[in-house]
């Protein structure tokens, strides 16, 4: 589990600044069909470095959760990266469960992989692995999770940036003084600094922050419908509610269409996915911005990124992902309806550019 700003109707990239998280491990070969069609990889043209011109490479990637659509696509480009630079990479999905992460994390130590990429998580349960696999030499590369451990590869989305394009639209929308509402939980590093760019703005525009509810859990759309609901039972005069997650954003939506409230409520989310698109271009959804990178890209280039912190190639501590503001009124203006006419109607979410040289087969979508 980042994002000055675009026109509401025109969305001008040129005002864009940079911009987001019980059961068995789930063991992915690279090679198997990712299910992602957008994939192809450009050819590589230079002479691959160590360890890539020694055969397999194996790289790990743990996961806090892979549910949800943002997520399965975030791995689906992970995978299709890793085939293409072939990584042999194993997937282990804890489902929401931070003690299983955990344990995952020791399984991917003991793995042999000579690369782990820890895709969020709670730094409370992961950082005694994280530090234990720097200590035998394990290159790891972490995904918006805090970590202050020398040597890891930090990379994420710009979330306070991501925050704040989303919040500008709702300050446009909705005005001074507005009531509004609040979905987010707290102690995943992304939707803590969504938050507090969204505690700043609540002052600046004077709001009155009427209810904050949430939980992230492996049905987050599902199990937050109940909780919003309730909410908007208590205080259904607010105009306006911010889900800076997009699972949370989809159980907001549907508790505001339960209560019939579509035409009063407004709704702010954040991430952007073939079903978050479905979902804001739907009749009468009260879903009416968002801001996002695209989730498949930035799969691959977390993928690239470790690439080349394995073949000492990268020379820095961190890489952020740019991200643009989308809103529904874009979306329907475009008749946009998936990912692929996404990426042709805004340029600025391919990341091709980031983390790459001439060595690697360069996954495009």
């Amino acid at each position: 589990m980042s994002r000055t700003r675009l026109p509401l109707a025109a969305l001008s990239l040129a005002s864009v600044s940079a911009l987001f998280l019980a059961g068995c491990s789930q063991s992915t070969n690279a090679s198997e069909d990712t299910g992602d069609t957008a994939a192809s990889a450009s050819a590589a043209t230079g002479t691959k470095p160590a360890p890539f011109n020694k055969g397999t490479v194996k790289v790990a990637l743990v996961r806090q959760s892979g549910a949800g659509d943002y997520f399965e696509q975030w791995g689906n480009g992970a995978k299709a990266q890793a085939k293409a630079l072939g990584i042999d990479l194993t997937v282990y999905d804890a489902q929401a469960d931070n003690a299983k992460q955990a344990t995952d994390l020791s399984s991917a130590i003991n793995s042999g992989a000579q690369a782990i990429i820890v895709d969020h998580g709670f730094p409370s349960t992961i950082q005694p692995e994280i530090d234990k696999a720097v200590k035998k030499g394990i290159k790891v590369v972490v995904y918006d999770v805090e970590t202050a451990t020398k040597g890891v590869i930090s990379t994420k989305q710009d979330d306070a940036s991501m925050a704040q394009a989303v919040l500008d639209v709702m300050g446009k929308e909705l005005g001074k003084n507005a009531k509004v509402g609040y979905v987010n939980v707290a102690g995943y590093a992304a939707l803590d600094k969504r938050d507090s760019v969204w505690k700043s703005t609540v002052d600046a525009n004077g709001w009155k922050q009427a209810f904050k509810v949430g939980k992230v859990t492996d049905s987050t759309a599902t199990d937050n419908v109940p909780l919003v609901s309730a909410a908007l039972t208590q205080h259904s005069d607010v105009t306006g509610i911010f889900a800076p997650y997009d699972e949370l954003a989809k159980g907001t939506v549907l508790a505001v269409q339960n209560k019939k409230l579509q035409d009063k409520v407004k709704v702010f989310g954040a991430d952007v996915s073939n079903a978050d698109i479905q979902n804001m271009t739907a009749a009468d959804s009260p879903w009416v911005a968002t801001a996002g990178t695209d989730p498949s890209a930035v799969g691959a280039a977390v993928v690239r990124t470790t690439a080349l912190e394995l073949a000492g190639q990268l020379n820095k501590a961190s890489v952020e992902f740019p991200a643009v503001a989308i809103t529904q009124d874009f979306l329907k203006s475009k008749n946009i309806q998936n990912m692929d006419q996404l990426r042709a109607a805004l340029p600025a979410l391919n990341l091709s550019q980031v983390s790459t040289a001439d060595w690697i087969a360069n996954v495009a979508h």
